[in-house]
């Protein structure tokens, strides 16, 4: 491994990282600490900014390929998934959730999950490359 794609690698997992604490800071009441999550996910995002030049200096541009279509459908079908799979979490987690809601939320959040699971086999028999 390269040293600038290591270097990227730790950027974006600090940046990340800062970026999901500042969300949290802004998103969890309790914590009271709106203002302040504001300016920890800025230096996240900042800290995220500072991949692009470093990307760009070390991967020389590509010439555009065809579309590949697997990829498309497997992206549009990965966050399908991840949409019901989340919307079936909250429906767990709201503050004070009903048999009703669980059961919706359990049964709507593994079938997200199983759409997940499924996107592989799918782009495979979309590609030719059953294996």
């Amino acid at each position: 491994m390269k040293k600038d794609t290591l270097l990227e690698i730790i950027l974006g997992t600090i940046g990340g990282l800062i970026f999901a604490v500042g969300m949290c800071m802004c998103l969890i009441p309790e914590w009271s600490l709106f203002n302040v999550g504001v300016v920890v996910a800025i230096i996240g995002f900042i800290v995220l900014l500072c991949i692009i030049p470093l990307y760009r200096k070390h991967h020389p541009k590509k010439e555009h390929a065809p579309i590949n279509w697997g990829i498309v459908i497997a992206w549009v079908i990965g966050i399908i998934g991840a949409l019901v799979m989340g919307f079936g979490m909250s429906r767990v987690m709201i503050d004070d959730p009903s048999k009703s809601d669980m059961l919706i939320g359990i049964i709507t959040g593994v079938v997200g999950l199983l759409i997940c699971v499924l996107d592989y086999p799918i782009y495979s028999y979309i590609k030719g490359n059953k294996e």
